[in-house]
């Protein structure tokens, strides 16, 4: 009997291969635990209609990200903080306001996890880095002025 793996199996394949197995091996196991599906025609075809849908998503998600890329690396945002007798500002720019200050003055929303930067404690321009995803990273500039 062929059976068309679903879930990696030890010591028989990975996901999407096609195994010549014995009738009650793929019957009683392999099919009965959700393992496998029996290799007909019709699910054979719909398997690989799957991966062709996934690669197209992939393909969409990373021209996207490659455009929100391209996007943030002309962007640069501002944020004011208060300022000590000595320059130094009270406190500092933290990876929360980073992510609001990106979403209020330019509109794109980005989770404060995917940043990588430390509390900027100092005046003056920065690069911050993103994490997109997918092995994705962007860079953009943020400026910190004294109110």
């Amino acid at each position: 009997m062929k059976v068309l793996l679903v879930k990696d199996v030890k010591s028989l394949g990975k996901v999407g291969e096609v195994k010549e197995v014995k009738d009650g091996y793929g019957q009683n196991f392999l099919i009965a635990k959700g393992f496998a599906k029996a290799a007909t025609h019709e699910v054979l075809k719909q398997y690989e209609a799957e991966q062709k849908k996934k690669a197209e998503n992939l393909r969409f998600e990373l021209a996207n990200l490659e455009k929100l890329k391209e996007e943030l690396s002309k962007i640069t945002i501002c944020i004011a903080k208060s300022v000590g007798a000595n320059g130094s500002l009270f406190g500092g720019v933290t990876k929360d306001e980073i992510a609001h200050a990106l979403k209020n003055q330019k509109g794109i929303e980005l989770d404060k996890k995917s940043l990588e930067c430390d509390t900027i404690k100092e005046l003056g321009v920065h690069e911050i880095s993103a994490k997109l995803g997918h092995a994705i990273h962007a860079v953009f500039k943020l400026e910190v002025k004294g109110e």
